[in-house]
């Protein structure tokens, strides 16, 4: 299951999106009003919980310096990855589109899909506000 974010303008250079992106207690600030739980575990792990959904931990998986930061379950249970792609726009701003790719089967993919496209969709929503 492939699922993206609408392109939002952030009022920052790519090289300062990315810099916040990376540090994993920032993602605190971008997690939607239905935010239950956050605890940072390390510098590259941290954990979340939504209202109605299980604790998921993230891992930092990989990043590209000033474009790219891809985040991924730290449980094989739910394998998917978050990459936070960042695009520079030449004048001190940036864009950023989130993908959120997984592999489910077609009952789990039907369940959580409208809930994961407003997860991402308020993030990407929230990374724009910076």
């Amino acid at each position: 299951m492939n699922l993206e974010s609408p392109t939002v303008v952030v009022n920052k250079s790519p090289q300062e999106v990315f810099e916040f992106l990376t540090k994993v207690e920032n993602f605190e600030q971008l997690m939607p009003e239905s935010k239950e739980k956050f605890e940072k575990i390390s510098d590259s792990r941290f954990l979340f919980q939504l209202k109605g959904m299980p604790e998921l931990v993230l891992d930092q998986k990989g990043n590209t310096p000033s474009s790219q930061v891809v985040l991924g379950a730290a449980s094989d249970k739910l394998p998917f990855t978050l990459t936070a792609d960042i695009t520079d726009c030449g004048d001190g701003t940036s864009n950023t589109k989130l993908t959120f790719d997984g592999e489910f089967n077609a009952m789990m993919a039907m369940m959580i899909k409208k809930p994961i496209q407003n997860f991402i969709n308020t993030l990407s929503e929230n990374i724009g506000k910076l």
